[in-house]
């Protein structure tokens, strides 16, 4: 670990603990001392020039010429002086609720609901047409679950997008990015075009995320295996969402297979043509062909790997610590993340806290 708990960053920045990290950075939870919780990213990189540190914060420029509430919002961008070593840092709003992964893994064996699934993706996509319609447009590159953060707010669920560190504007003339990212979430042109990614790509990485939501596996799985992956894989016709939840209607198959049409003239070629579509469904009125309570299969949550079972003692402890702070004077905040740090521990939890949670985001305790 770069930084360590209890730490003070530049006078102003209190270590709490580590969320996560990747190749190049990892992201500390830490508290402001007027403005309370928010996230840190701090770069790995060592030894580098004022240009090198200049070049690992442009995400947080890119980041702060976006405005918009479902794009995660900068607060701060400098350097920090660690043992002998200068790091970049930037802030960024601290989402108690985590990733989108850990949301779809907290439903257990049920379903993420249809409609909460379609609102999710709306919201995705809100977020996703701003970068799409600057000019030149900007590519995110790695849309996925774990790049999609999902929390609570006053108004009830709400989305950002994280991790625009692959982002990038494509070219003017050819409105083409090389291609970064994930290889699960990457579409077929970018296999046989290094340098093929676009905001129709960015759409399959949305199209793939939402046949999450709806299945609980997939489109093609074998894309993230090197060894049982060629590009003909896109040639198989991917199975209807609703053969496997029978909650998806016919308008809703259909928006999700254009997101993930392999011919880019079919496919949606941004967010703002996707989101007019996912606002225009509505939901089936109860009893026509709709279900409640569907489970999905045994091994419905493997499919972005193995996770640890949940902790239910843990959570629970959580759950009753959260109960305690939010009868404390200026406390339901604290509250209210805590709880939504229970909610990825043990599924359940949410269906049944989930009303006082949103209270207490209001300021209101009962």
């Amino acid at each position: 670990m770069i930084l360590q708990e209890g730490q003070v960053i530049r006078g102003t920045y209190e270590v709490e603990r580590l969320l996560g990290e990747g190749a190049f950075a990892e992201v500390y939870r830490v508290k402001h001392r007027f403005l309370g919780r928010q996230a840190m990213k701090v770069f790995k990189l060592v030894g580098m020039t004022v240009q090198e540190i200049e070049q690992s914060l442009a995400e947080a420029v890119l980041l702060s010429s976006m405005q918009h509430p479902n794009i995660i919002r900068v607060f701060d961008a400098n350097t920090t002086d660690v043992g002998s070593a200068t790091h970049g840092f930037f802030t960024m709003e601290y989402v108690a609720g985590g990733s989108l992964d850990q949301f779809w893994q907290s439903h257990g064996a049920q379903f993420v609901p249809i409609e909460t699934a379609v609102d999710i993706m709306r919201q995705v996509c809100r977020g996703l047409a701003v970068a799409h319609g600057s000019n030149p447009p900007i590519v995110h590159r790695d849309i996925k679950p774990q790049n999609i953060l999902v929390g609570y707010d006053p108004a009830g669920l709400r989305v950002r997008i994280s991790d625009f560190g692959l982002a990038k504007h494509v070219n003017p003339l050819t409105l083409l990015a090389s291609a970064k990212g994930t290889r699960a979430f990457k579409a077929p042109e970018v296999f046989r075009n290094s340098q093929a990614d676009s905001c129709a790509g960015d759409i399959w990485a949305v199209g793939t995320t939402f046949y999450l939501l709806l299945t609980d596996r997939l489109p093609y799985p074998e894309v993230g295996d090197l060894e049982r992956f060629t590009p003909k894989s896109f040639e198989r016709p991917i199975i209807p969402c609703s053969q496997m939840n029978p909650n998806v209607d016919p308008v809703l198959e259909q928006i999700v297979l254009r997101t993930l049409a392999p011919k880019l003239e079919v496919r949606y070629p941004n967010a703002k043509e996707l989101l007019a579509d996912l606002e225009k469904w509505k939901p089936r009125p109860p009893g026509k062909g709709t279900s409640t309570g569907t489970m999905s299969s045994d091994t419905s949550k493997k499919a972005l790997g193995e996770h640890s079972p949940a902790h239910e003692s843990e959570a629970q402890q959580m759950v009753e610590q959260a109960m305690r702070l939010a009868r404390q004077a200026g406390k339901p905040m604290e509250a209210a993340d805590l709880m939504e740090e229970a909610f990825n521990k043990q599924p359940g939890l949410r269906e049944k806290y989930e009303y006082q949670l949103k209270l207490w985001r209001r300021g209101i305790i009962m």
